[in-house]
């Protein structure tokens, strides 16, 4: 991780409602952005912060989320998020995020990242997999 990445560094990421970010189940005159989706792009626009300041061979996983979603966004509004890094403890990160739409802020919140060494990641996750078939047997 390189000494650029430091509290107060800030990323805004804009994206597009789509359908596959929307929900379904209150018909198509109420799709509007769902949750999980709303989650997944401000966990991934924290990623896409920490990769502009990471070392070859380093990513980051996420460690813990905790997002308030304020008010709906139809399908087609631009939404704009907004990433700030707030804490850095050893190799964990801390963020404060927000969301707004084209008219209004939909979305506040906070997010823990943890940078990993990816080949070692990788060695674990074999190991693990290797001890679970044998368990299973």
């Amino acid at each position: 991780m390189k000494a650029t990445l430091r509290p107060g560094v800030t990323r805004v990421t804009r994206i597009t409602i789509d359908r596959d970010r929307t929900i379904s189940f209150m018909g198509e005159e109420a799709r509007v952005y769902s949750t999980p989706s709303m989650v997944n792009d401000l966990e991934y626009a924290c990623r896409d912060l920490v990769a502009e300041h990471a070392d070859a061979g380093e990513d980051s996983v996420g460690m813990g989320v905790a997002v308030t979603h304020l008010a709906p966004t139809p399908l087609n509004m631009t939404v704009e998020i907004t990433v700030r890094v707030v804490a850095i403890e050893g190799r964990k990160v801390s963020f404060e995020l927000s969301a707004k739409d084209d008219l209004e802020q939909i979305g506040a919140g906070t997010h823990a990242r943890f940078v990993v060494d990816v080949a070692k990641t990788v060695e674990h996750l074999r190991a693990k997999a290797a001890k679970h078939r044998a368990a299973a047997g």
